[in-house]
């Protein structure tokens, strides 16, 4: 068998002709979706990059447990378990900076090869001691964004990240085709922002944004532009994701012409969505999270499985075990995610509800007709736990470069985690907090009536079942204590 993950990041479903008519253009997804099972009720579950992660090398929630993190030594990656269990070889081909930034330690190495492309968004690469040429701009655009534009050509798709990671995916195609038993992970950071690509992709969209400034990278927060600078955003954002699909369309062409699809399973999917001033944000991680967030596409292409659309729940954490069931592996003891390997003959019944959320922040659950956001009572806190060491290491790092002193000085050290394999490890205390512009109260939305969730439900009985439900599902995924304390639950 041979298994083959193509992600992009950042992908909001709603700009992909597989989920609705889009202004997009995606003849590759597209392309996909036409040979392969389009899943429809595909969920993200930890959030945002590392912790989303983490979820689909592990099969296991990590929001509950830990904000953006490292893989810990007790997590059952897929990688080393398909090497221990199946012999199974795994490469991976990214321009993920954040896998090689602090909080992102020991994920490339769960590979037995890894390719790392350089060049997105702020990664630091490119050393200018001088300040390098920037224009008047808006935004997040960070110093290591205009060192890197400043030593690339902006109009030529082979210098970003992304189409040299297809290229490199080719290459990996020509070299290896004639082997079995191998898993490519080919990751690309694009579409998320910046929104950056040649002028050639904006013209698709009619893009003739004029607004006196550099605008491709808005801030996290709530819209403050007009609409002009709004539909910009959206233009450069679908320039993006098109120079995407076009190299995805060269390394589908390399499938085909290698005769592929007879013994390889390909699985297309995002870590999850983005928004680009829907409900009146930007991006993601501060406010509620809306469908276009946590909603998101997942295709998958199998040998002798005929295209169709697929009604079941999914969840990101059933990707480590349906690739641990394609090699013909078993799943450690922590996997909380299922198999979509009984899907791939015909439609059954999933989940009936899966869980998803940042870690410290709201939970929320959806069983495919309702989502419930459950909110954090007051002055509640999370338990962030992280491992105490490894070689000496200090493993206490998070998106900054490590945990603050102060709270590692509180730290209490033992095992509080059942999954930790009796690893002694750091827990300590992270205030609650809730989603921007909060209601008083836990906001309920019937998603097939109120697709654009507009219209929170009051229904005290409802929400006493999604309750039980969410208590039952943290329950199962082994959730530390302080997760239903500050719950409610």
């Amino acid at each position: 068998m041979k298994t083959v993950f193509v992600m992009l990041d950042s992908l909001n479903r709603h700009y992909l002709n597989a989920y609705g008519q889009s202004w997009v253009q995606t003849p590759n997804i597209d392309r996909l979706a036409a040979r392969g099972l389009v899943f429809d009720n595909h969920f993200c579950c930890s959030m945002p990059c590392m912790p989303a992660r983490r979820d689909l090398f592990t099969g296991h929630a990590s929001f509950l447990e830990t904000p953006w993190s490292p893989i810990q030594p007790w997590d059952d990656c897929l990688q080393p378990e398909l090497r221990r269990q199946s012999g199974t070889y795994s490469h991976m081909i990214t321009d993920h900076y954040h896998y090689f930034h602090s909080g992102g330690e020991y994920y490339h190495t769960q590979f037995d090869s890894w390719e790392f492309l350089r060049g997105q968004e702020g990664d630091v690469w490119r050393s200018l001691v001088d300040e390098p040429p920037t224009l008047e701009y808006r935004g997040k655009n960070r110093r290591a964004y205009w060192a890197n534009r400043a030593m690339m050509d902006t109009e030529r798709d082979e210098d970003y990240p992304t189409p040299q990671c297809f290229q490199q995916a080719i290459e990996f195609l020509d070299r290896n085709h004639g082997t079995d038993n191998w898993h490519l992970h080919v990751e690309c950071f694009d579409p998320h922002e910046p929104f950056a690509c040649p002028k050639k992709y904006r013209d698709l969209y009619g893009d003739t944004w004029d607004g006196g400034y550099h605008f491709d990278w808005p801030d996290y927060a709530a819209v403050s532009e007009d609409q002009a600078a709004v539909e910009h955003i959206r233009k450069s954002y679908a320039g993006t994701l098109t120079m995407a699909d076009v190299w995805l369309g060269k390394f589908l062409d390399k499938m085909d012409e290698l005769n592929l699809w007879e013994d390889t399973v390909l699985v297309f999917s995002t870590d999850h969505g983005h928004l680009l001033g829907e409900h009146g944000y930007w991006a993601k991680n501060y406010m509620f999270d809306y469908k276009e967030l946590v909603h998101i596409p997942l295709i998958v292409c199998a040998p002798d499985t005929p295209a169709r659309r697929v009604p079941a729940l999914t969840s990101t954490l059933d990707l480590m075990p349906t690739l641990m069931e394609l090699h013909g592996g078993e799943n450690p003891p922590a996997v909380n995610g299922r198999s979509l390997c009984h899907l791939l003959p015909d439609n059954r019944d999933h989940h009936d509800a899966v869980l998803y959320g940042y870690f410290g922040k709201d939970i929320n659950l959806t069983d495919g007709h309702y989502t419930y956001c459950r909110q954090s009572l007051a002055d509640s806190v999370a338990h962030h736990h992280t491992a105490a060491a490894s070689a000496f290491i200090d493993m206490a790092t998070q998106q900054a470069p490590f945990v603050r002193r102060q709270q590692l000085a509180e730290a209490e050290c033992g095992v509080f985690l059942d999954c930790a394999h009796n690893i002694p490890h750091y827990r300590f205390a992270v205030p609650s907090r809730r989603h921007q512009d909060a209601p008083d109260f836990n906001p309920i939305y019937d998603i097939i009536a109120d697709p654009e969730q507009a219209h929170p439900l009051h229904d005290e009985a409802l929400e006493a079942r999604l309750a039980r439900q969410m208590r039952d599902l943290l329950t199962h995924h082994g959730a530390p204590q302080s997760q239903f304390g500050r719950m409610g639950l």
